[in-house]
């Protein structure tokens, strides 16, 4: 079964607020962030990054400085995931 990707086209024509398939704060630009972090297939921890920044202060101005701190959260986790491999990598040398 061949699924079909909408175009740019069929994507501003959905509907503005779908919390599924469009969620409104993701919304409003020319592309929606998923179409980007497919786009440049970013690691899990940097797409949810871009993901939270991108969305932040739009979900819920309340929001805003949690979706930061999720961002950094998960930016600093994968920070310490690489040096925990690079740490791994140089004691088996």
């Amino acid at each position: 079964m061949l699924i079909m990707t909408p175009t740019l086209e069929e994507k501003k024509d959905a509907v503005h607020d779908d919390p599924v398939n469009h969620p409104s704060y993701y919304n409003g630009h020319k592309i929606e962030v998923i179409d980007f972090l497919e786009d440049w297939q970013l690691p899990f921890h940097l797409a949810n990054c871009v993901k939270y920044i991108c969305r932040a202060g739009r979900k819920s101005r309340e929001t805003l400085i949690l979706d930061l701190e999720k961002a950094a959260w998960y930016l600093n986790r994968y920070i310490n995931l690489l040096k925990n491999e690079q740490k791994a990598q140089e004691g088996s040398e």
